[in-house]
C-alpha cells in the first residue's frame, strides 16, 4: 500500500474537511465528476422539481398556460419574494423570524392613515411605514443581538405584538381611499408586455442580496455565525451587529412588501398578509437553507419561491380551497427541513469496492 493510500485512510485529522451543512467531508470526495458536485446539491434538486411542476401545471391544469397565469403569479409571489431575501440572511445565522407578516400588516395600517387620513402623499406615507418597519426589525435585532434572546422566543411575542399595534389601529375597519395613480402603478406592467413592473425592484433586490450574501465579507460572516457564533467571534466577525443588521433588513423589506400588497389590492387592513409567514419559511427551507444555520444559497430560494407560487396557482385554478394549499405548504415545509438530510447522505453515499481473491 502506497503512503497516500495510507495518509488517506488513516490520517482523518488531515483528509477531512467540514463543509456548510457540517458533515466531514473527505479531500477525495471532490474528485468525483463535476456533474454530481453541480448538480447533486438541495438548489439543483428543487430547480428540477420546479420544472416538473411547472410542466406538469401546463399540461394538466386548464387556463394554466394562457397568457395572463405568468402575470399574476408573478404578482402573487412578489411580497414572498422580497421578505424571503432577508429572512435566508437571518436563517443561515441560525436565528429565525416569524413576526415578517406581522410587519406587513403594520406597515399597510400605517401606510393607510398616513396617506387616507393625514393627507400625506403616497411617497411621504411610504417612506413613514418603512421607518416603522426599520424599528420593528431593529427591535427584534436587539433582543436577539444584544440581549441575546431565542429569537424564536422573541419574534413569536413580536408577531402577536406588532400585529396587535396593527388590528388596534384601525380595528375592523379598512381604508381603501387610495391615489388611483398609485395603485394602477402597483399593477401596471412593463410595456406592452405582461411582466408586471414590480419584477424592476425585485430583481434589484435580488441583486443586492446576491452580492451582499455571495460576494462581501460581512456574507461569508453570516455563514460563519451559522456554523458557530463563538468561533466566528474568535475569527473577527462582529456577531451582534451583524445579526441586528438581518433583522433590520427583514423589517424594511417586510415594510416595503406590506406598502405592494396595500396598493394592490387598494385597501388597508390589520390583517392583510395573515400567514404569510408560513410560506415564506417554508420557501427557504425548501431552497437549500440549513434550518440550523450555516447553509444556504439565494438561487435555491428563489427556485422555492416560484415552486410555492406555481403549485399555489395552479391548485387554486383546480378549485382547491386555501386551507388544502395551507396544509400542502405545511408538508413541503417538514419536507424541506429532511431533504437537507436526505442530500447530505446521497453525497456521502459512493458503492462499495468488492473484493477481489488473489
Amino acid at each position: 500500500m502506497s503512503t497516500a493510500t495510507r495518509s488517506e485512510e488513516h490520517n482523518p485529522a488531515v483528509d477531512k474537511v467540514t463543509l456548510g451543512e457540517g458533515s466531514p467531508r473527505k479531500y477525495r470526495h471532490y474528485h468525483r465528476p463535476w456533474w454530481f458536485r453541480a448538480f447533486m446539491t438541495t438548489e439543483f434538486l428543487i430547480i428540477a422539481l420546479l420544472a416538473l411542476v411547472w410542466i406538469w401545471a401546463n399540461i394538466s391544469v386548464d387556463n394554466f398556460s394562457g397568457p395572463l397565469t405568468v402575470r399574476y403569479l408573478l404578482m402573487d409571489i412578489a411580497p414572498l419574494m422580497m421578505i424571503a431575501l432577508p429572512m435566508t440572511l437571518i436563517i443561515i445565522t441560525g436565528q429565525i423570524d416569524l413576526s415578517v407578516a406581522s410587519i406587513m400588516g403594520l406597515s399597510s395600517v400605517v401606510v393607510g392613515i398616513a396617506h387616507v387620513e393625514w393627507g400625506l402623499s403616497l411617497p411621504a406615507a411610504g417612506a413613514l411605514a418603512i421607518l416603522v418597519g426599520i424599528g420593528c426589525g431593529a427591535f427584534n435585532g436587539f433582543f436577539v443581538a444584544y440581549v441575546n434572546l431565542p429569537s424564536l422566543a422573541v419574534t413569536i411575542g413580536t408577531l402577536a405584538l406588532f400585529r396587535g399595534l396593527a388590528v388596534g389601529l384601525l380595528g375592523t375597519t379598512a381604508l381603501t381611499d387610495f391615489d388611483p395613480e398609485w395603485t394602477s402603478l402597483a399593477t401596471a406592467s412593463i410595456g406592452e408586455s405582461r411582466v408586471p413592473l414590480v419584477v424592476v425592484p425585485i430583481i434589484a433586490l435580488i441583486v443586492i442580496f446576491v452580492i451582499l450574501l455571495h460576494f462581501t465579507p460581512f456574507g461569508r460572516g453570516l455563514y460563519d455565525i451559522g456554523h458557530n457564533d463563538l468561533t466566528a467571534r474568535f475569527s473577527g466577525v462582529n456577531v451582534a451587529r451583524s445579526q441586528m443588521i438581518t433583522f433590520i433588513l427583514s423589517g424594511a423589506v417586510s415594510a416595503f412588501a406590506g406598502i405592494f400588497y396595500t396598493l394592490r389590492f387598494g385597501n388597508s387592513r390589520g390583517d392583510n398578509a395573515m400567514g404569510l409567514e408560513l410560506e415564506v419559511i417554508a420557501a427557504v427551507l425548501l431552497g437549500g437553507v440549513l434550518i440550523f444555520g450555516g447553509r444556504g444559497a439565494l438561487h435555491g430560494v428563489i427556485a422555492g419561491v416560484l415552486l410555492i407560487g406555481v403549485i399555489s396557482s395552479a391548485l387554486r385554478m383546480e378549485g382547491v380551497t386555501v386551507n388544502v394549499i395551507n396544509i400542502i405548504i405545511g408538508l413541503l415545509l417538514i419536507a424541506s427541513v429532511m431533504t437537507p438530510q436526505i442530500v447530505a447522505g446521497l453525497q456521502r453515499w459512493r458503492p462499495k469496492k468488492r473484493k477481489v481473491t488473489p
